[in-house]
C-alpha cells in the first residue's frame, strides 16, 4: 500500500505515462463525488496509489450523477 497526496500522484501517474489525461483538477473531482475512495489524514485525503489504476477504470465506466435540480447539488459557495 502506498498512500500517496493528490498532487503526488498525479506526478506519479505523468512519470509512467506522459500522455495521460488524468489532471489534478479530474482526480479531485473524482474523490469529491466519491468515485475513488480516500482516506482522510488531518485536513489531505490520500490515496492508495497501488489500487488508484482499478478505481480510474471504475470511474470510466461509472457515469456521474446528473442530477440537475439544485436541492441535490448542496449549497454553493
Amino acid at each position: 500500500m502506498r498512500m500517496r497526496t493528490l498532487p503526488q500522484a498525479v506526478k506519479i501517474l505523468r512519470e509512467e505515462d506522459p500522455e495521460t489525461a488524468v489532471t489534478l483538477t479530474a482526480l479531485r473531482r473524482m474523490v469529491k463525488q466519491g468515485r475513488i475512495p480516500v482516506t482522510q489524514v488531518g485536513s489531505k485525503p490520500l490515496i492508495d496509489l497501488d489500487k488508484l489504476p482499478e478505481y480510474l477504470q471504475g470511474a470510466a465506466a461509472t457515469p456521474p450523477h446528473a442530477s440537475r435540480h439544485p436541492a441535490d447539488q448542496g449549497i454553493r459557495r
